[in-house]
């Protein structure tokens, strides 16, 4: 038996900020600057998945990236972090219940890696497919989501214990956070990064299960799922055609065509969808910017050219707008933190 599979295949899909608020506040807490910007985001806002990308590529260089910071961030993500999704899925009469309401509505959750839920054998395997997760961060990002997962597992019902849990990424040398997180010591090196637990769990009641309140829950999910598709729609086809320009603003007019619509058209369903060209083209430039500085290979006048600024200051006025700071001084930050020994 497999339970539905998940409603998407891709990371790259918009999200709340809660999660980027939570990585912010975390980085902060242990000597991490430069995501203030993100610690007091709007909490019914909503980020392109590359923009949480780019955080937690800042929480790695930042904090190294280590196993240990990955386990202790996953465990930060309780059930209450997800709102009215995570509310639905406490409420649901079983646990099996809660899994199939989570697969549904997989977009309202901040996973990079996907989920797949089977039963076969006497056992429920839960499996990470990371296949598609940028490989800098794809071992952060397992970690981090099979251990948030379990976190709002037990959240949602705490007598539940793995049999079992694997990972493809060589032995480290300490197990303890994984033993913190998980309950049990993972074998590694193994074909797959899979949890296994019995599946008699799923057929467990939960102890804040409520009919009418999973109802009210649902029905606000669909409702949210509804926008947030509808946004992420033309939203989305901007932003994609804006990251092929490179950030270079070709103009509304030269992303309509591309669209093969009006510039009225455009304008209008980008208000619709509750957002605009000009803050598209921001989002898509600092996201690109970040990911160029880090490089260190380019110059802030390469990364000027590059995103279509006919001035470096330009530019420059604009990364202090996104970041606090000059983007040679967010460049000069992260050569420091990547050299040996920080």
């Amino acid at each position: 038996m497999e339970l539905p599979p998940p409603v998407i295949r891709d990371w790259d899909y918009p999200r709340g900020t809660a999660s980027i608020v939570l990585m912010a506040r975390f980085a902060a807490e242990n000597g991490v600057a430069g995501l203030e910007s993100y610690e007091h985001a709007p909490i019914d806002g909503q980020v392109d998945a590359r923009q949480e990308l780019a955080v937690v590529r800042s929480l790695v260089r930042g904090l190294g990236g280590g196993d240990d910071v990955a386990l202790r961030l996953s465990r930060r993500y309780r059930v209450s972090a997800f709102g009215i999704f995570g509310f639905a899925c406490i409420s649901s009469p079983t646990l099996g219940d809660a899994m199939r309401f989570a697969l549904r509505y997989l977009d309202l959750s901040f996973t990079f890696c996907i989920p797949h839920v089977t039963v076969e054998a006497g056992r429920l395997a839960l499996t990470m497919d990371d296949s598609r997760v940028p490989g800098d961060v794809a071992r952060f990002l397992v970690l981090r989501d099979l251990g948030a997962i379990h976190t709002v597992m037990r959240d949602i019902l705490p007598e539940i214990s793995l049999r079992s849990l694997a990972f493809r990424h060589d032995k480290p040398s300490t197990v303890d956070e994984y033993v913190r997180t998980f309950g049990l010591a993972p074998s590694f090196s193994a074909s797959s990064q899979v949890a296994t637990l019995d599946p008699l769990f799923l057929d467990k009641p939960l102890p804040q299960a409520n009919d009418q309140t999973v109802a009210v829950c649902a029905a606000q999910c669909d409702l949210l799922v509804s926008r947030k598709r509808e946004r992420s729609g033309i939203a989305q086809q901007v932003r994609e055609r804006l990251v092929r320009l490179g950030g270079v603003d070709a103009g509304m007019e030269e992303v309509a065509r591309r669209l093969a619509l009006s510039p009225r058209t455009l304008r209008r369903r980008l208000f619709e969808a509750g957002t605009g060209y000009r803050a598209l083209l921001d989002e898509v430039r600092q996201a690109l910017a970040e990911e160029m500085l880090d490089t260190g290979a380019l110059s802030v006048e390469d990364v000027a050219l590059r995103l279509g600024y006919a001035e470096a200051s330009s530019f420059i006025y604009a990364f202090k707008r996104w970041k606090g700071m000059t983007p040679a001084a967010y460049a000069r930050r992260n050569a420091l933190r990547a050299r040996p020994g920080r």
